[in-house]
């Protein structure tokens, strides 16, 4: 059987509710800013590539900023790492979730017209988190994107069927189980886009809020007092 994560921030129950904003995060700068993804970088640089083919320069731009903005949110959340990791502090995995939420809910401010703007806070919010946040229960997950989820899940079904272990078979649905969450993730988003438009993602400032709380229990000292 799958070990229970030690850490809180390997643990399933944190995964669930990062797969559940990242879904959110792609669905809200989808339907709500213009068309771009949040998560989804190999599709802005598909379409960065598209309209630069048809001389559409400005349009370009759209899907080239949240491409440079989640490469350098993924470099905060190392320089973060690299400065607070072993300190006696807030876990630094906090702090970069933290971060997380009060931009998104600095996005939920922006008018339609700043939508620039708005997608490449979103994408800096999830480089923060896709490289803050890369395993569950010591299995490399992503929460913020599902290719490498599928291909992982998959291959474990498929080791399941030859080979008959039981543990294949629990890494394959937990890969399709985060799957599944962030798809969750997207529903939700789009429900709420449509009641509250921009303000939307103050949801998903509210999931990484709960993280960045479930992330106080201190599985650790839990386990070693039993």
């Amino acid at each position: 059987m799958t070990k229970r994560a030690r850490q809180m921030s390997e643990s399933i129950e944190l995964g669930i509710v990062l797969a559940l904003a990242g879904g959110f995060m792609d669905a809200y700068s989808y339907v709500c800013r213009d068309g771009v993804f949040a998560n989804a970088q190999t599709g802005n640089m598909l379409l960065l590539g598209v309209h630069i083919s048809q001389g559409e320069f400005a349009l370009a731009l759209h899907y080239l900023c949240p491409v440079l903005a989640f490469a350098i949110g993924i470099a905060l959340a190392d320089i973060v790492r690299y400065h607070l990791q072993g300190k006696n502090l807030i876990h630094w995995r906090q702090i970069s979730v933290f971060c997380e939420a009060a931009v998104l809910f600095g996005v939920s401010f922006l008018s339609q017209d700043m939508n620039l703007l708005a997608n490449s806070l979103t994408s800096f919010a999830c480089g923060i988190q896709v490289e803050s946040f890369r395993k569950i229960h010591g299995n490399g997950i992503a929460t913020t994107m599902c290719i490498g989820n599928l291909r992982s899940g998959t291959q474990n079904l498929c080791d399941f069927y030859h080979t008959g272990e039981r543990k294949s078979v629990e890494k394959g649905m937990l890969y399709y189980g985060i799957i599944l969450c962030f798809i969750l993730g997207a529903v939700i988003g789009n429900a709420f886009v449509k009641v509250f438009a921009e303000s939307a993602i103050r949801i998903c400032s509210i999931f990484l809020l709960l993280a960045f709380f479930m992330m106080f229990v201190d599985r650790e000292a839990a386990e070693d007092l039993v």
